[in-house]
């Protein structure tokens, strides 16, 4: 053995001495510190939306009040959200469970929210501790008939297909109790086999030890993901195909489609919600992937299947466009489409990277090493990337993005959005079956951070953007490959790389928004009254605005059914749109949020911002309407079925709010389904993330330069990426049915 194996035996050997001696911790719940809101800040909420309908509408006075809620929170309980707190991702630390109980009482200010831990490691230990946490929120959240804040309880079941075949994407899964006897005794995942391989799996000897001596000051930090992930790995695998009311309290139950999970949650019979949502995010749904065969047989349940997360922090999932990601031959081969003035896809702009290295060669060569690139990345799936070694974000432009789309998700596909799936018709027992979805948005966040788009701050806590503190640690994580002339093949399935290594994390964080909010219309404050709503439809989404929306359907008699009704008409429908934009934000924090929460706890949680009204409201500017047939027959084109924006009303200048009224006169005549929504689009301001890549267009349209906003050390930590944008609400649909 020469000196330089010598050396470095012995370093690794000492390392080991050293790093034996230290130990992880459990990532416990955390404490809860603030109690609940005083009663006048609530009474005060309540009158300020009253009179702004007052003014509005002054011979209707509402009879429900609207209740604004985030049903989309991770908290690092979760193994993506552990990793994103690590030291070396710019990570804040741990952000457990009692966080979000006391960011969503004093920071954002909501009226209820839930927890949605991915379940895919959320362990025993952490789901007990999980409960016990949101019992403790509500419990302090004063009189259950007029609580300060509802806390539900939740998981998310993160299942992700390799091919489009096998993919059906994320839902949350969200109880109306607490109750031991009234929930789970356990989480239920989407735990694969590619999963169990990834959380299974011994970490790399590089990251238990290397990590930790390259920042030795923060070493506990990865041992305690060191622990978190033991803890998963110890775990044992229920049986399956065994009723989940007779499998032991402490193994790990999975369900790898929609119907095994309905099938499950049957089994229990409790009250819950499962919410479909990031359906457009193409981090990890595959390209040609589309909600077509989720109306087939138990693959959907509408009895809890009824509610859909239209927008979230990680982008809008409701428009459709009639492009794809990738094109099929008769013999079923990928083909790479061409660019078109709305979307350029990456399979082409791989080929338009790897041409700029061509060099001297041939120009037959130069299109031959083009035409590889294409399909290479087209058999490479949501990897595509790493077909192009070397390929920096910036070179791809806006490859795979939605150009004209509001805050689009990243890689956005377009045969997940809620219009395609509100056209969607399924004839397989000869009456067509279709989905009947109400609009929510979320957060999506994973800092423990519910409802944070009360303001526009913060991109790197109040989003998910993250990355590497400095370029070595890009190197240490990523492991970057160096640019080549030529393209070359890559199979997620073989690959020994980590799934954050594989997928295009880099470019991502240009498109992570401060995430929605969830508003109900609801007869009260407490959970019966939230979750009535709910399951009526009565909600709506915004992106992250508390902006007051009502959307009517008038009926002859001088009666009215609100959003999310479905009904069967025979007339010409009239309908009534009422919206009021969201109050004005004073800075800082308002006084009994200082007076509840210590000082170091308000600055870690809050970071020196809150929930913090004015009288002054913002402008409402536009009201859309979106019209939709539903398919009427097998192969109905979709594109000819989405009317987007069907009407479009001019608001006026005024900050009192804005009413339209409006008929179809097609529907009686078309003699088929009809479904009619809308938007409410507020006055401009900044806000995080929402230039996107930031491209410089040509004259016709085409991205020439792209500026990503990194999550890494190449943008600055308090730089928040602001741009102009309009923020909204979206309506839950009404469901228009002829007799016949």
């Amino acid at each position: 053995m020469n000196g330089r194996k010598l050396s470095k035996t012995v370093g690794y050997l000492l390392a080991l001495g050293l790093l034996g001696s230290c130990r992880g911790q459990h990532e416990g719940p955390g404490t809860i510190e603030g109690k609940r809101v005083p009663e006048p800040v609530l009474v005060e909420r309540a009158a300020k939306e009253r009179e702004a309908a007052a003014a509005l509408a002054p011979s209707e006075a509402p009879t429900k009040q609207i209740l604004f809620g985030d049903f989309h929170v991770h908290t690092t309980f979760s193994a993506d959200a552990f990793v994103m707190s690590l030291p070396m991702l710019q990570g804040e630390g741990a952000h457990p469970p009692a966080d979000a109980c006391d960011f969503a009482r004093y920071c954002s200010g909501l009226d209820f929210w839930s927890i949605n831990d991915h379940a895919e490691a959320l362990t025993p230990r952490h789901w007990q501790e999980t409960k016990e946490t949101i019992r403790q929120c509500n419990a302090l959240a004063g009189d259950p008939k007029n609580p300060d804040v509802v806390a539900f309880l939740g998981w998310e079941w993160s299942q992700v297909g390799r091919t489009a075949e096998e993919h059906y994407g994320h839902r949350n899964v969200i109880f109306k109790d607490l109750e031991e006897d009234r929930v789970p005794t356990r989480p239920i995942s989407a735990l694969n086999d590619q999963l169990i391989g990834a959380l299974r799996t011994p970490p790399p000897l590089r990251q238990r030890i290397l990590f930790p001596l390259l920042d030795w000051p923060n070493r506990q930090r990865y041992y305690d993901f060191a622990e978190f992930q033991r803890e998963n790995r110890e775990l044992t695998l229920c049986p399956r195909g065994v009723n989940t009311r007779q499998l032991p309290p402490d193994c790990h139950e999975n369900a790898l489609t929609p119907a095994e999970l309905f099938e499950k949650l049957a089994q229990w019979g409790f009250d819950v919600l499962v919410i479909p949502h990031g359906t457009t995010w193409g981090f990890y749904t595959p390209p040609d992937a589309s909600w077509d065969k989720q109306l087939s047989g138990r693959m959907h349940d509408p009895s809890r299947q009824f509610l859909f997360e239209i927008y979230s922090g990680h982008g809008n999932s409701e428009e459709y466009r009639d492009w794809r990601p990738v094109r099929f031959d008769d013999q079923g081969q990928p083909i790479c489409p061409e660019p078109t003035k709305d979307y350029l896809p990456c399979c082409w702009q791989a080929g338009e990277i790897v041409r700029k290295r061509c060099g001297n060669i041939s120009p037959q060569e130069c299109e031959q090493r083009v035409r590889a690139a294409r399909v290479n990345y087209l058999r490479a799936g949501i990897a595509g990337h790493m077909t192009v070694p070397g390929a920096e974000a910036a070179e791809w432009l806006d490859c795979g993005q939605c150009r004209n789309c509001f805050n689009p998700a990243f890689n956005y596909r377009p045969a997940n959005s809620a219009q395609y799936i509100l056209a969607l018709s399924n004839f397989e027992n000869g009456s067509p079956r279709r989905f009947r979805f109400g609009f929510i948005a979320s957060s999506d966040n994973h800092k423990a951070r519910p409802g944070t788009g009360y303001k526009e701050f913060g991109r790197r806590m109040m989003t998910e953007a993250t990355g590497a503190r400095d370029a070595k640690w890009r190197e240490r994580v990523l492991q970057p490959q160096k640019p080549q002339p030529e393209s070359r093949p890559f199979d997620p399935a073989t690959s020994r790389l980590q799934p954050f290594q594989i997928m295009e994390v880099e470019r991502q964080a240009s498109f992570f928004m401060t995430g929605g909010l969830v508003a109900v219309h609801a007869e009260g404050r407490d959970r019966e009254s939230i979750w009535r709503a709910l399951k009526r439809r009565e909600v709506y989404g915004t992106s992250g605005d508390r902006i007051l929306l009502w959307f009517d359907l008038l009926r002859n008699d001088g009666s009215k059914l609100p959003m999310g009704t479905e009904t069967v008409q025979s007339e010409v429908p009239r309908f009534r749109v009422r919206a009021i934009g969201a109050r004005k934000q004073l800075p800082g924090c308002p006084e009994y949020a200082t007076r509840a929460l210590s000082p170091e706890r308000l600055a870690r949680l809050c970071r020196g911002e809150c929930y913090n009204p004015s009288d002054e409201r913002h402008r409402i500017t536009e009201i859309h309407v979106i019209r939709i047939r539903p398919q009427e027959y097998a192969g109905e084109a979709i594109a000819t079925l989405i009317e987007d924006p069907w009407r479009r009303f001019e608001c006026p200048n005024t900050s009192t709010g804005c009413e339209v009224e409006f008929e179809d006169p097609d529907y009686p005549s078309a003699q088929r389904e009809f479904v009619y929504y809308v938007r409410a689009l507020q006055e401009p301001t900044l806000a995080v993330n929402a230039g996107g890549l930031r491209c410089r267009y040509d004259e016709q349209g085409n991205c020439i330069e792209a500026r990503p906003c990194y999550g890494d050390y190449r943008t600055p930590y308090e730089d928040d990426c602001l741009w102009p944008n309009q923020e909204r609400a979206w309506s839950s649909p009404i469901y228009l049915r002829p007799p016949s």
